[in-house]
């Protein structure tokens, strides 16, 4: 049994028996409780073609179906229910605002929006772990570099996802705003706008990096919110969304971010000093203030009149 559907008829010997201790003496020995309980609340299983609950008291007669399965999916498919448990246990999404038909996070530097090679943890991982019973999983929508810290909109109905897909793709129809300490006295006094054309190299150990001086037009402001000899506090507004680009524009002026070492920045315990810490959309504006710790704390008067 396992390799197909099958469907069973209770036997007077059977009748008076809970569904579910039923199935534990129908199927294999091996199949774990927790996936017998998931295949009755999805579906799966059906006594007389109907959908029942678990603890159902079954009837002489009754026609039970027990879907297919192999010990090994089925391993498999618990050891991933298993990692989803691990990741919603391991760190707790931080939600810091919600609207209609959405989500406001705040991500840590770190942790990657969506999972990949060595790193199975991620925003997608643990929302899907922490709303697994949801109509329509939150799905970010946009990203920010693994390490970046800041606001992330997360989308709670496909409706609403569509709806910012569409301001994201369009450059101008919201605002992106950004936090960065960056090395050395910052050269400018007043808002400057940066200009550069940026493009994908790939480096000699097969690493790709991304390098001023043709490609894609890049577009953003600075102010200077806080100057010293070996730092500054800069506030960046985006007018571009390119790959790295506040990274790239910043060291390329020879004020790497503080921490991004891919990027010619010196290594920090607090990690890449970069958060996204304002969207603004055509009806909506959202603040989280970064979580850095002295020397790089940043008090809410710094930036209250940007």
């Amino acid at each position: 049994m396992g390799s197909k559907v099958e469907f069973v008829r209770v036997t007077p010997e059977e009748a008076g028996q809970k569904l579910l201790q039923f199935l534990q003496r129908r199927v294999d020995k091996d199949v774990p409780k927790s996936a017998i309980m998931r295949w009755i609340r999805t579906g799966q299983v059906r006594v007389n073609k109907g959908r029942v609950k678990p603890f159902v008291r079954l009837k002489q007669d009754d026609m039970v179906r027990i879907p297919p399965y192999t010990i090994d999916e089925l391993r498999a498919s618990e050891q991933k229910k298993e990692k989803l448990d691990s990741a919603k246990e391991h760190v707790e999404l931080i939600i810091v605002g919600e609207a209609d038909g959405l989500l406001v996070l705040y991500k840590p530097a770190g942790l990657p929006v969506q999972p990949g090679t060595g790193h199975a943890d991620a925003v997608t991982t643990r929302l899907k772990a922490k709303y697994a019973d949801a109509p329509f999983c939150p799905t970010p929508a946009h990203r920010l570099d693994k390490n970046t810290s800041g606001l992330l909109l997360v989308a709670t109905s496909y409706t609403r996802l569509q709806e910012l897909h569409e301001l994201f793709r369009n450059e101008h129809a919201l605002g992106k705003h950004y936090l960065a300490w960056v090395e050395g006295r910052w050269k400018y006094p007043d808002t400057v706008e940066l200009h550069d054309q940026l493009s994908k190299q790939t480096q000699e150990d097969g690493k790709e990096r991304m390098e001023t001086g043709g490609g894609k037009e890049s577009l953003c402001t600075v102010t200077p919110l806080l100057v010293t000899n070996r730092k500054s506090l800069l506030h960046i507004s985006l007018q571009t969304g390119r790959t790295h680009q506040i990274r790239v524009q910043l060291s390329s002026r020879n004020h790497p971010i503080i921490g991004d070492t891919k990027y010619n920045g010196l290594p920090n315990t607090q990690g890449m000093l970069l958060h996204a810490w304002r969207i603004v959309l055509p009806d909506e504006s959202f603040i989280c203030m970064p979580r850095w710790t002295p020397p790089f704390d940043v008090g809410a008067e710094l930036v209250s009149n940007i």
